[in-house]
């Protein structure tokens, strides 16, 4: 499998699993399942967070981890995977007050939620640590410092954070700067081959800008990462909807445009998606989530997928402004 270097994360696979599902509505054995596949077919990149999935009844956020935590120990292939987790997002109160009562990013938050995830994931180190939505309320060189401090104790071996505004990144990258502490190494922001409709609010979790974009072309030694390429399966299951925020004009010429395309390279609509996503500047390296081992062949498929400049760009030229 293609690889990517993130910091000092080192050497990870071109694609990474998003394991948010797992533990809760992915059964054990379907979980494992799909981790061995991954794994047998070069991939070495799993993503996670502290929080995976709270919100589904019963469920307390260490799910994912948990799990995790039981595959890597039955296989014994913990120096095989690069492992990413996150912390700051989980609910401590109700559901239907998050993103407000999110746990947030002040340094006792960040050294009690790294433990709790290293004991979850029975492991001595976290490779990629992400600040997982953005914190107000903390000052950036207080959630730097405290990421700083894990970085030097070798419980983390990389920082990224996800769902920040890029003035909010850069002031977090001059932070650490100025503290001498470790800076992020990825960005995970979500990103697809649709674009918002203009003015779309994604909340908590903000869509991937073309200022972000040109920051991170401009930043050579940061990694973006896209979340929800696959738009949660809409792309490719009739009777799920796009989600709302893509529904306008524009998303109807490109979606006829990805049809078009991949009927003529005989590849799936999400192959399409996550070979532009992987083709582009910056190069992009997708989360994808998988219920079955089914639709993680159909990601890894995307791998061998090359689009020729001539389609790169007519893909990129869709539009109905």
């Amino acid at each position: 499998m293609q690889q990517r270097v993130i910091g000092g994360a080192g050497k990870v696979s071109g694609l990474c699993l998003g394991a948010m599902g797992f533990g809760t509505w992915v059964d054990e054995k379907t979980s494992f399942a799909v981790l061995d596949r991954f794994l047998e077919a070069g991939g070495t990149f799993i993503d996670t967070a502290d929080c995976y999935a709270f919100w589904v009844d019963g469920a307390d956020g260490g799910e994912s981890e948990r799990l995790l935590g039981r595959w890597l120990a039955s296989r014994g292939v913990r120096d095989r995977v690069v492992l990413a987790t996150k912390v700051g997002g989980l609910a401590t109160g109700p559901v239907d007050e998050w993103p407000g009562n999110a746990e947030g990013l002040s340094a006792p938050v960040i050294r009690k939620q790294a433990e709790a995830s290293l004991r979850r994931l029975g492991t001595d180190r976290i490779d990629l640590y992400y600040a997982h939505i953005d914190d107000r309320r903390t000052p950036v060189a207080e959630t730097m410092g405290a990421f700083g401090e894990l970085v030097d104790a070798g419980k983390v071996r990389a920082l990224g954070c996800s769902n920040l505004a890029t003035w909010r990144i850069e002031k977090s990258q001059a932070a650490a700067r100025e503290l001498g502490a470790t800076p992020y190494s990825a960005i995970q922001q979500r990103l697809t081959y649709l674009r918002p409709r203009p003015g779309a609010d994604g909340g908590a979790n903000p869509f991937a800008t073309d200022e972000l974009l040109d920051y991170v072309r401009n930043e050579p030694d940061l990694t973006l990462i896209a979340y929800s390429p696959q738009l949660g399966g809409a792309y490719a299951n009739p009777a799920k909807a796009i989600p709302a925020e893509y529904d306008h004009p524009d998303s109807a010429a490109r979606l006829a445009l990805l049809r078009e395309v991949a009927g003529e390279l005989g590849a799936t609509v999400n192959q399409v998606v996550m070979a532009w996503l992987m083709r582009g500047a910056p190069a992009v390296l997708p989360v994808v989530g998988a219920s079955s081992v089914t639709q993680l062949e159909e990601s890894l498929g995307s791998l061998e997928l090359r689009l020729e400049d001539a389609v790169f760009e007519r893909l990129g030229c869709a539009t109905n402004a």
